[in-house]
């Protein structure tokens, strides 16, 4: 038995006080967790967006390797004529394209998301806005796959038209839509020649002459069924603002003679212009750029028009850092885009037809002024 006096310190003994940790080290550590996770979401969560960034740059007057490529002995002249007297050529016209990060089977972290937000040549795009939604990646490329080969075929055709042959060329039912107008009224292979008694050469026309007519209301078309010329009636819809007929059109040319274009690997029907300009420079003499740099976008139709495209923000960048291009042709369609973005050292045309952007072109070969050649202003 242990005894203990009344002044034994045991019986003072007390245990140490707890303080509580200060409010703002709680806070501290708070902040730390947050960011912590807030890390990890960027890093590995993936964001409903993706990316889009200038892409490799070839130019039409060589071969299909990239611009700033190693030679290699296995490259094609991109686009060749055989059997016809071609020209030397200089410089460079060249084609533009952008790369995209991400896909719906695969999208870019938040971490790529916030980067690209702070570098003017990159965009961020709703994921939905590029890969409509159900739409497969594979579904994508084939998609854009066949509107290169479009795109290849109307350039061959502006650039031949603009030079003076002449040569069969129609508007054609290449599909039908089911449970639409032209369903049971056209098939696939019916040539469209007119419509309420206006001629019509391309697929603009065409879709211009049906928004003319208007929905609900008859329009007379004229086509050619296995070389038969004939007249039927149908009545156009509204389908998300638009008016149509429930076919997907497309021309058909019998060409004078081949040209061939190499290029693996690139989708969508933007180098249509680029394309047009290649071949008339290989088929007339001289140099339609004066030996300069030159680079351009926008889609063509058989006519010669030159409509808008994707990502030109992306491909002014491209023109600039990879091919080194001083001056650069845009669809004037695109130049609500273009004002307040142009890359440092590069001059924006706005061209509306294969004439404007061939009158561009004089001038810069010629070294004459361009103050009057219309441009997308610089902003």
């Amino acid at each position: 038995m242990t005894l203990f006096s009344d002044d034994d310190p045991a019986l003072y003994r007390q245990e140490p006080e707890r303080v509580a940790p200060p409010k703002r080290v709680i806070v501290g550590w708070v902040a730390i967790a947050v960011a912590v996770l807030l890390a990890l979401v960027l890093a590995f969560v993936p964001a409903p967006f993706v990316i889009e960034q200038p892409g490799p740059v070839y130019n039409t007057l060589g071969t299909d390797q990239k611009v700033g490529a190693a030679p290699s002995d296995g490259a094609k002249p991109l686009i060749s004529i055989p059997g016809q007297k071609t020209y030397p050529t200089k410089g460079s016209l060249d084609l533009l394209t952008v790369s995209l990060v991400g896909n719906p089977e695969q999208r870019p972290s938040w971490v790529e998301i916030v980067g690209a937000w702070f570098q003017p040549s990159k965009a961020v795009l709703p994921i939905d806005s590029v890969f409509p939604p159900g739409t497969t990646t594979e579904q994508s490329n084939a998609q854009n796959a066949a509107l290169m080969v479009d795109s290849q075929q109307d350039a061959i055709a502006a650039a031949l038209n603009q030079l003076g042959y002449t040569f069969p060329e129609h508007v054609a039912v290449k599909q039908l839509i089911p449970k639409t107008p032209a369903a049971g009224v056209l098939k696939v292979g019916d040539e469209i020649t007119s419509v309420n008694g206006t001629t019509v050469s391309s697929v603009d026309e065409l879709r211009n002459a049906v928004k003319a007519n208007g929905a609900e209301k008859a329009a007379e078309l004229g086509i050619v069924r296995d070389g038969a010329a004939t007249t039927v009636s149908l009545t156009p819809t509204e389908s998300q603002g638009q008016v149509v007929l429930g076919i997907g059109a497309g021309m058909d040319y019998t060409f004078p003679f081949d040209v061939k274009i190499q290029l693996n690997d690139v989708g969508g029907p933007s180098a249509g212009q680029m394309f047009a300009l290649g071949i008339m420079d290989k088929l007339t003499p001289g140099s339609l750029n004066g030996g300069k740099r030159v680079a351009g976008t926008g889609t063509i139709d058989n006519t010669g028009q030159i409509g808008p495209i994707g990502g030109i923000r992306q491909k002014m960048y491209a023109a600039r850092d990879e091919g080194e291009a001083a001056y650069f042709l845009a669809p004037a369609s695109n130049c609500d885009e273009v004002t307040g973005h142009i890359p440092a050292g590069l001059q924006v045309f706005a061209v509306k037809t294969l004439s404007d952007s061939l009158k561009v072109l004089e001038a810069v070969r010629d070294g004459s002024s361009t103050a009057d050649l219309p441009t997308c202003p610089a902003g």
